[in-house]
């Protein structure tokens, strides 16, 4: 297998990275950690920024033409996503919608459906944010409770989302909602709802780390027009299912080279503080071995889509890798450190370069959102591994 950049990819690559010199006005890092920012005024940076993308053309790289997309080659959408990371630029503010739900429509919405949510969901004009976990349905999804029961032309929504990113900004949010109470999986609908719909109510949740980019919504005979239902009635495990392959799968590329920044940091600081010695570089070995092992997994992924192939149980292997990557990335890195890399300071030094307390207590939530650890586990065992499922 080839796996070098062919002459129009290098091309694209080259544009790509002119592009952003040019309109990326500084690092994200750097609008973080400016103390005149706000949770407020971060998301407005990242929908101008999304708007900069769309406006380019840059965003659906992978989508048709005729749904707002560019139709480019997987390759093409991977060297996106990697110099993404490369250049430290703002996750789009609509994230959720165009990785998430923007795929989920192409694949199971109406012509109607795709027609009125793509376009303002590419421009920003409209954000959307996720509705699938409840307080006793994470890591069990198929357990939800959240009922929609179908009355003439509509679906009156009664119960509670909770973990919802971007909830407090979002103007809509894509629901799995019980519509069989009978059936585990069949019973489950994929619904579209307007926040701004009499019954909702959004409500923050305050994080480990200070933010509330999470929030929670609760529905109280909520009515959604019935067109706005994902493909049929008793398909949202279906449409979810699409939907949550897309987002576990083909980062890989980006995450590393991310990680392969964080990693360089970390050895310089490393220096700086005189962690030199062999258990040290050992450790730091151990991180940059297990990055190019990322990086080999997201070149599979790559492979896949390059043959026309949606993701599968593959992209489960690829998330749990990197999320538990992450968290040993992060203890690692606190454990070099010593006490020194708590402190969240201002400065040029590596040790302030990356928030190592914050980037810490991130690590915890990738083992649980998009599938926790546990449920990634399960699929590979069932799905790859071809395992017995009566326990013995």
């Amino acid at each position: 297998m080839d796996l070098r950049l062919s002459e129009k990819h290098l091309q694209f690559r080259d544009e790509l990275r002119a592009w952003l010199k040019a309109n990326l006005r500084r690092p994200w890092r750097e609008e973080w950690r400016d103390p005149k920012a706000t949770e407020d005024s971060l998301m407005e940076l990242r929908r101008d920024w999304q708007r900069k993308l769309h406006k380019a053309g840059y965003l659906g790289m992978d989508w048709p033409p005729e749904w707002g997309g560019r139709g480019a080659t997987p390759v093409e959408k991977s060297i996106f996503e990697a110099e993404m990371a490369r250049a430290d630029a703002p996750l789009i503010l609509n994230f959720l919608g165009t990785s998430l739900l923007g795929p989920a429509l192409i694949h199971h919405g109406t012509e109607e459906q795709r027609r009125r949510f793509i376009p303002p969901m590419l421009s920003a004009d409209e954000i959307w944010c996720q509705g699938f976990s409840e307080p006793g349905a994470g890591s069990d999804l198929a357990s939800l409770r959240c009922s929609a029961v179908l009355e003439g032309d509509s679906f009156v929504l009664n119960g509670q989302k909770t973990w919802t990113t971007l909830g407090l900004w979002a103007d809509w949010i894509f629901v799995l909602a019980r519509t069989d109470p009978k059936d585990r999986y069949g019973g489950i609908s994929f619904i579209l709802c307007k926040l701004d719909t009499p019954g909702v109510t959004v409500r923050p949740l305050r994080q480990i780390t200070g933010e509330s980019e999470f929030g929670e919504v609760f529905f109280e005979d909520v009515r959604v027009p019935r067109e706005n239902l994902v493909g049929k009635i008793g398909e949202g495990w279906r449409v979810a299912m699409t939907l949550l392959a897309y987002e576990r799968g083909a980062g890989s590329l980006a995450l590393a080279y991310r990680y392969g920044y964080d990693l360089e940091r970390l050895a310089i600081a490393c220096k700086e503080i005189g962690r030199t010695d062999a258990a040290a570089r050992e450790k730091l070995a151990c991180l940059l071995v297990e990055n190019e092992v990322m990086r080999a997994n997201g070149i599979r992924m790559l492979a896949n889509f390059a043959d026309g192939r949606a993701p599968g149980a593959e992209s489960s292997i690829e998330k749990i890798f990197w999320s538990e990557f992450d968290k040993r990335f992060r203890e690692t890195a606190l454990d070099l450190l010593g006490p020194g890399g708590q402190l969240r300071r201002s400065g040029a030094d590596a040790r302030t370069d990356v928030d190592w307390m914050r980037e810490f207590l991130w690590s915890r939530a990738g083992t649980i959102y998009s599938g926790s650890s546990e449920i990634q586990r399960n699929i590979i065992a069932k799905r790859v591994l071809n395992l017995p499922q009566d326990g013995k």
